[in-house]
């Protein structure tokens, strides 16, 4: 029997985004996806979610500092954090990890080659900046949250440019 959100998601393209502790970076990638989802009126076409390599942060909301940042900007996180797991490389199609750490750790993580082909790093995606990774702002005070929104920011545009070129998505 499948579950409720197969059924639901069957027909979209699924990203997974993917920090440390998935209370920071991942769920304001998430949120960030979104928003620009809902900009360009193409909610539809995607399921968008967020986790973690660690599991220590299970079940809690997004760090309180990452919240009030993202609020700031219109972004509402709302998510609750989970740990990766292996049926998240059957299920999305794309998996986005935000520092070279999370990269390593889950790639090793995916059971076939295939798995981690869909494994790319949200840094890629910058254009504006020399960062290579997205930093974990956890121990940074209010610049650190900051400069991960402004980086999520132009890579979530970026990102989803890229699947637009790649015919991922038939934009008008």
């Amino acid at each position: 029997m499948k579950n409720s959100i197969d059924l639901n998601i069957k027909n979209k393209y699924k990203i997974l985004f993917v920090c440390l502790g998935n209370i920071c970076r991942s769920p304001a990638a998430e949120a960030v996806f979104n928003h620009k989802l809902e900009e360009k009126k193409l909610t539809q076409y995607f399921f968008v979610d967020s986790a973690g390599t660690y599991g220590g942060h299970s079940g809690e909301l997004p760090d309180r500092r990452m919240r009030l940042a993202a609020e700031k900007r219109g972004y509402t996180l709302t998510h609750h954090s989970r740990k990766i797991t292996f049926s998240d490389f059957e299920n999305f199609d794309l998996i986005v990890v935000m520092d070279n750490y999370n990269y390593d750790d889950v790639c090793f993580l995916a059971p076939t080659i295939e798995a981690k082909n869909k494994v790319c790093k949200m840094a890629s995606f910058l254009e504006k900046s020399d960062f290579t990774y997205i930093p974990d702002p956890y121990y940074e005070g209010s610049e650190g949250f900051e400069l991960v929104l402004n980086l999520l920011d132009e890579s979530c545009e970026n990102l989803l440019k890229h699947l637009k070129n790649k015919h991922v998505l038939i934009l008008k």
